[in-house]
């Protein structure tokens, strides 16, 4: 059950760092805005909500991936798309300590250019994870058929999330890809966490 302690505790990690940061950001809208703007070089408590907000999400969720890799009913490839969900919370603690400029913009400094680089790779890498994920033998097909699905709607957010007519909505598009792939985890994560000091990979399967 101890898992689930750590599900609780990303979920309140992250909703302190989106309504706790954007509290204490004037002018900071969630639908026109990214996420990493809300630490965005040069603006209001931009280094305390780095490493107070972005930070402890990316460590707690990782905390979390690693404690049910265990149990987790992967094997071969599909373990490998396991490992690649790292890439989130990889993304938000390299975001405190590389913030991208305020706007978040295409070219800029050179913290601005790794940050791009490594969302770049986040988003990717998150996609390829789901999509490898959905191909594990030993989770039930519907399952299967829930991962594949937010792989795709992963993609189509991020995709359109940076089509310029849609700027005013990029924020409000982000967030949407995190709530809706983050929860679909999360509660695949919580089943999974039944009782993880017991689970084998076939009671495992069974709880999904």
């Amino acid at each position: 059950m101890r898992a689930r302690w750590l599900i609780i505790a990303v979920i309140v990690s992250y909703f302190i760092m989106l309504i706790g940061g954007g509290a204490l950001k004037p002018g900071y809208s969630h639908v026109g805005q990214f996420i990493s703007e809300l630490n965005a070089t040069g603006t209001p408590n931009a280094q305390l909500i780095g490493w107070l907000g972005f930070m402890p999400f990316g460590v707690l969720s990782a905390l979390l991936i690693i404690s049910l890799s265990g149990i987790a009913p992967v094997a071969g490839a599909s373990r490998v798309g396991y490992w690649l969900l790292l890439m989130e919370p990889v993304a938000y603690i390299g975001s405190a300590f590389a913030p991208c400029d305020i706007g978040c913009p295409v070219e800029g400094s050179a913290s601005q250019m790794i940050h791009n680089s490594l969302a770049a790779v986040t988003y990717i890498f998150t996609a390829v994870g789901l999509v490898l994920l959905a191909s594990s033998a030993k989770l039930p097909g519907r399952v299967r058929v829930l991962l594949a699905g937010l792989a795709v709607v992963w993609l189509t957010l991020f995709t359109i999330m940076l089509d310029s007519s849609l700027e005013p909505w990029r924020g409000l598009l982000q967030r949407l890809a995190e709530w809706i792939v983050y929860g679909a985890l999360l509660i695949l994560a919580w089943k999974l966490s039944a009782d993880d000091s017991k689970l084998n990979d076939e009671a495992a399967m069974k709880a999904l």
